[in-house]
């Protein structure tokens, strides 16, 4: 028999506060007293990696025994200083930060699990400015990396990920489950570290997100890579950079990505990738726009307008 609603509620809660604990340990683990500025004590005795909790409350300006009741999950009237003085403590950047209040909110939030998958859109005008962009590959993914819409060369230049029939595709799917992905993507392993650190940052904004616990789940257990990245905790936010790319069809290309938050949609961004004016990535981007445009086989059906493009995509929220 299905579990109620509050059950649910608070097994989901539960896990939170496990995240809070398994979050505040790797985080104190990774500094050592010396890095903190603290006198060592006990040298080779000592029987934690990085700080102990009490440094870690001493640092921080609050008892050892209200922090460790923060770290097993319970979150209960912490205030700003003191999330602001365990930051500090545990030398936390914006990303990370950013991720423990998440944790925090929804430590304490009562928000039951949504019943029924929720449609995500993508608006034809959000469809029509993918369109527009000729020769820049452009996406909408939302916070699981789903491929909710692309124009035209942005479906080429993810035609392997567009080979995947499940609807819609996804990124880091493919980049754990699918052979292709470490020739795909040239510097495999940092796309892996930062596809689970923004996996890890959305978990945290949105526990409820049944949709993205079970492509966790999935990953979990049919990917060894991605389980050992999952269980360190590590988070990230990374708007632009670049990324090279071995593209079955045209070869190798570097070019610069932007991700931009859409304000009207705010659990879904725009991407897009730029090359160097000039440069062989551009000749390559050139010459796979021409493929794309004599092709039908780069992920959108021939003939495709851009109302069927922008139709709504079900996916559990």
């Amino acid at each position: 028999m299905a579990g109620s609603n509050d059950d649910r509620v608070t097994d989901i809660r539960g896990d939170v506060r496990g995240e809070i604990r398994e979050f505040l340990s790797t985080r104190r683990a990774r500094i050592s007293p010396e890095q903190a500025g603290l006198p060592v004590y006990g040298g080779d005795r000592r029987r934690v990696a990085g700080l102990r909790r009490e440094e870690v409350a001493l640092l921080a300006g609050i008892s050892s025994e209200y922090y460790t009741r923060l770290e097993r999950g319970n979150a209960t009237g912490v205030s700003d200083s003191i999330i602001e003085g365990i930051a500090h403590a545990l030398q936390l950047d914006d990303a990370e930060r950013t991720h423990l209040l998440d944790l925090l909110r929804s430590a304490g939030t009562t928000r039951r699990p949504r019943r029924r998958p929720a449609r995500q859109r993508v608006r034809p005008t959000v469809q029509r400015v993918l369109d527009s962009m000729v020769g820049t590959p452009g996406f909408v993914l939302n916070g699981r990396l789903d491929l909710l819409a692309a124009n035209q060369l942005g479906c080429a230049l993810f035609s392997p990920i567009y080979a995947d029939p499940v609807r819609p595709p996804n990124t880091a799917r493919f980049l754990f489950l699918d052979p292709q992905a470490t020739e795909f993507f040239c510097d495999w392993d940092k796309v892996a570290n930062d596809t689970v650190a923004l996996l890890r940052a959305e978990a945290g904004r949105d526990p409820y997100d049944r949709g993205l616990s079970d492509l966790i789940g999935e990953l979990s257990i049919r990917s060894e890579e991605f389980r050992g990245r999952w269980a360190a905790h590590h988070v990230r936010i990374h708007t632009s950079g670049s990324k090279r790319f071995h593209h079955p069809v045209v070869g190798d290309l570097e070019l610069a990505f932007e991700s931009f938050p859409l304000a009207a949609d705010p659990s879904q961004s725009l991407l897009t990738y730029t090359a160097e004016p000039g440069s062989p990535s551009q000749d390559a981007l050139r010459l796979l726009a021409s493929w794309a445009a004599t092709t039908d086989d780069v992920g959108q059906p021939a003939g495709t307008d851009d109302s069927e493009r922008a139709e709504s995509v079900e996916t559990p929220d």
